[in-house]
């Protein structure tokens, strides 16, 4: 894991969270985000694969990759978090051993989200797979304490209508030892960001309202990015939440990053 420092401006709003044009009560968020998730699910997977030049399976795996030596292991209770149609799940599958008879009990992956029409349209993919699906708010989590071994969520905590209580429920389920890894946007600088910032905030939001057909989605995504905390104010966040050793690994020149943090 590398620790990256960027000289980035980042937000210190008391409460950071989600926050949808117009909405400023965290419970109106977490419902409005919810609703545009499920109008969205149909179209997606394509409008993600199209929009990211399928750039975005290349981050799913390589935050598989670096999560081996906890999904190797088959006891490990693993929890996909806010799972959306289940590609990041299906990466980590891939990765964690099969049942082989008496001898070997692999435990399930725990896929959960709380769009359930996005869970509609996971459940096909993970047919014949060990993974149990689960509808269930990232914010009140239905698990018992200190019971998951790790905790992954992939461009999903960016929409919790509170970073810090979504922190301190993964702090709450993890056990002693186990590990959050959050892939999630980013804001680069310099000519990257110039240029994705170009793309982010002009092109995407037109191509993204023709392939998904509602206007309001991928006018949200630039604007749920520019709130999401920059990764010095995140990896406060997630000490403050009782992690310890936090780090970012930047994917793609920054534009996306690995978020890692361990449960003393």
């Amino acid at each position: 894991m590398s620790l990256v420092a960027i000289e980035q401006s980042s937000s210190h709003d008391p409460t950071p969270g989600a926050r949808p044009t117009g909405v400023s009560d965290p419970a109106a968020a977490a419902q409005s985000i919810q609703q545009m998730f499920d109008t969205i699910a149909p179209r997606y997977d394509l409008a993600n694969h199209l929009l990211s030049a399928g750039i975005d399976r290349i981050w799913w795996h390589r935050t598989a990759r670096a999560l081996r030596p906890i999904l190797a292991r088959p006891e490990a209770v693993v929890l996909d978090l806010c799972c959306g149609t289940g590609d990041m799940t299906l990466a980590l599958d891939k990765l964690r051993p099969t049942n082989n008879g008496e001898r070997t009990t692999v435990n399930p992956i725990l896929a959960v989200d709380f769009s359930r029409k996005m869970l509609a349209l996971a459940q096909p993919k993970f047919a014949g797979r060990n993974i149990r699906a689960i509808e269930a708010d990232a914010l009140h989590l239905p698990f018992a304490d200190s019971s998951i071994d790790l905790v992954t969520c992939a461009f999903g905590f960016r929409n919790l209508a509170s970073y810090p209580d979504g922190l301190a429920e993964l702090h709450r389920v993890l056990r002693s030892s186990g590990q959050i890894a959050i892939l999630d946007f980013n804001q680069p600088t310099g000519l990257v960001g110039a240029l994705y910032s170009l793309y982010f905030k002009g092109v995407l939001p037109l191509l993204g309202r023709l392939i998904s057909r509602d206007p309001r989605a991928y006018t949200y995504l630039p604007e749920s990015v520019a709130r999401f905390p920059r990764p010095p104010r995140m990896m406060e966040l997630i000490a403050a939440a009782g992690f310890a050793a936090p780090t970012w690994t930047p994917y793609t020149f920054g534009v996306a990053g690995l978020y890692r943090a361990i449960k003393p």
